[in-house]
């Protein structure tokens, strides 16, 4: 059974009023307990474990040290190209939007790996959007071989493959996938989506599923948070991580966190995620997948990124810059998306201890040390 066919059983809408019944009583037994069930995991998510966030914190930071110690992966991502076909609404490189296109060649792909490479990121993640006619799989698996002597993890970040589309990445060097549903709301996604080959919410939904069976190491998801209902749209995430980590036990499964941010097309968040919530989805999902990575991106500044990566946080993208070619030009008006630079382009901003390589990015938490703080 895929897990297409595991979502098919749930009513968004039964599950969001599910979470938004839960008790304290059952926020305390969620906390109470070793492994989740479904239940615990509404719980933890529902407006109930508000209260509880100082709890969650300090479990979720236990958890954290004995099965990831005191270590953050720090990568960063490349973008190949912001061309695309789709019509997605909240995205800077929809199709209808007057933007400056551009598609990186070969060397100039190897220009911004340099850059980075000198900067000492040894973990990358290329980007793309989806246009057929100008990216394809034997761009980007050329791609991977120009500059895979220069990492030792390759991850993408691209339009969905077939399953013969991953084996050929896994051939060309690339470990690892990241894919967002977006939103597991199927009404909402198809109103998000309302041209494109990512109009198919099925065929994106399956696409770990794909890529695992190919053989990544490392399998990425998440959900665009100010699309749906958080609380909703983590349940449903938590569901997929857990399918994935059964079914593809070989793979490193892990959930990141992207919030919206203010992008070309000026889309509004329909259900914007506050800080305090955000904590709590980082949270619940620690307490659900104890071995699963959690990423936090770029776009959240740099003060709420060290308050929150104690709490679960074990990869975190670092001196982004999301235009094609940004890292060694001026102009970035091939942006995607603002991010936050704490970590420079052209130079470390941050303490020492969130530099590349640095076995230590946060400070032990002694008993009593309050984890969550305002």
């Amino acid at each position: 059974m895929s897990f297409l066919d595991e979502i098919n059983q749930y009513d968004p809408q039964q599950v969001l009023a599910g979470i938004e019944a839960k008790t304290a009583a059952d926020v305390e037994r969620a906390l109470s307990v070793e492994r989740l069930r479904p239940a615990d995991l509404q719980a933890l998510l529902s407006p109930a474990a508000e209260g509880y966030l100082e709890a969650m914190a300090q479990k979720a930071h236990r958890i954290t040290q004995q099965r990831f110690g005191k270590t953050v992966l720090l990568y960063a991502p490349i973008y190949l190209s912001n061309e695309c076909s789709n019509g997605c609404l909240y995205c800077g490189f929809n199709a209808t939007n007057k933007v400056p296109r551009k598609t990186l060649s070969l060397d100039e792909i190897e220009r911004d790996a340099l850059v980075l490479h000198g900067q000492g990121f040894r973990h990358i993640l290329l980007v793309t959007g989806e246009a057929p006619g100008r990216v394809d799989n034997d761009y980007i698996a050329a791609a991977v071989r120009r500059i895979k002597p220069m990492f030792s993890s390759i991850s993408i970040e691209v339009y969905p493959m077939e399953e013969d589309g991953y084996r050929q990445m896994v051939e060309a060097g690339v470990d690892g996938l990241t894919i967002y549903q977006e939103t597991y709301d199927r009404d909402l996604y198809e109103e998000l989506h309302p041209f494109g080959k990512k109009r198919d919410y099925d065929f994106r939904l399956l696409t770990p599923e794909r890529g695992g069976s190919a053989g990544l190491r490392r399998i990425g998801i998440g959900f665009l948070q100010g699309l749906g209902n958080f609380r909703s749209e983590a349940f449903f995430a938590g569901l997929h991580a857990l399918y994935l980590s059964k079914h593809f036990w070989r793979s490193l499964i892990s959930i990141s966190f992207p919030r919206m941010r203010p992008a070309e097309g000026a889309f509004p968040p329909k259900n914007p995620v506050s800080d305090r919530h955000l904590t709590q989805l980082i949270c619940a999902m620690r307490l659900l997948l104890h071995d699963a990575g959690l990423v936090l991106s770029t776009r959240e500044s740099a003060e709420l990124r060290d308050n929150l990566l104690p709490l679960g946080i074990t990869q975190m993208s670092a001196g982004s810059c999301t235009a094609p070619g940004g890292y060694g030009e001026e102009d970035r008006s091939t942006e995607q998306l603002g991010v936050k630079r704490s970590f420079s382009s052209v130079g470390w901003a941050a303490p020492s201890h969130l530099k590349p390589g640095n076995p230590t990015p946060y400070p032990a938490c002694t008993p009593g040390t309050r984890i969550y703080g305002p």
